[in-house]
């Protein structure tokens, strides 16, 4: 039987990577989005037309409880429910620490955070009754021990998604498991935006593969922890940082 996979921020980046190898492997997607509609749109039409898979796209504020439960509601009557959940949704709001406002702060937190305690409750019931589930929570080796001045709202965050991974999967046990994935320097193109060689050289040196990652080989690791090979890796943070030697 085919299952669904939920990725929340698929339209760009580490989601649209995870998005596109999950469908090869002939997973249903839905691509949750807020902003960026023509690209959610557009992935959706590629991965139908490429690998003749449903497919929806679905615009919806991860950090309303509202939006997320009528999103939630349209998938179940589309496509039967949610069977695998990716919370990949972020933003991040880098700026200096006397300019950044607690308004700021608190967006972060919902969107990274809520955001995804927003979309777990809401397929909590439906995991259950299936006794059958995956969660896979997109965390930061910035929520470990990688730490930047500019980010320390979003790095916070990271920190507590990954405590709210270990909470869920007590809550989910013993159907659904829940993990996360904490990457380092992946090279998205947010990531590699407005850099210049040099910085991009410096990071790298810090690195011990001596490069960036790709958003492809996160995609590869969650195609793992969703598999049946994965069954008895549960309530874990894994890290793809290529041997990140830590805070900068």
């Amino acid at each position: 039987m085919k299952k669904t996979v939920l990725i929340t921020g698929a339209a760009n980046g580490i989601g649209k990577a995870i998005a596109c190898r999950l469908a090869k492997e002939g997973y249903d997607i839905v691509i949750n989005y807020n902003s960026s509609k023509e690209r959610a749109e557009s992935l959706r039409d590629e991965l139908i037309e490429k690998y003749s898979i449903n497919c929806l796209s679905i615009r919806a504020d991860v950090s309303r409880e509202d939006e997320v439960e009528v999103m939630i509601k349209q998938i179940e009557e589309e496509l039967g429910g949610v069977d695998i959940l990716v919370n990949n949704s972020a933003i991040d709001l880098s700026n200096l620490f006397n300019l950044k406002t607690a308004e700021e702060f608190r967006r972060v937190l919902d969107v990274n955070v809520v955001g995804a305690y927003n979309c777990a409750r809401s397929v909590y019931k439906s995991m259950l009754n299936k006794e059958w589930g995956r969660i896979i929570n997109i965390a930061s080796t910035n929520g470990i021990n990688t730490y930047y001045p500019m980010s320390f709202d979003y790095d916070a965050s990271k920190a507590a998604l990954i405590s709210l991974t270990h909470n869920l999967a007590m809550q989910f046990a013993p159907y659904v498991n829940v993990n996360a994935i904490a990457p380092g320097f992946i090279g998205t193109e947010n990531e590699l935006d407005g850099y210049d060689e040099e910085f991009l050289k410096e990071e790298c040196e810090k690195i011990l593969v001596q490069r960036y990652g790709k958003p492809e080989e996160v995609a590869s690791l969650v195609k793992f922890l969703i598999s049946d090979e994965a069954d008895y890796i549960n309530n874990s943070v894994i890290r793809i940082d290529g041997g990140q030697k830590g805070s900068c």
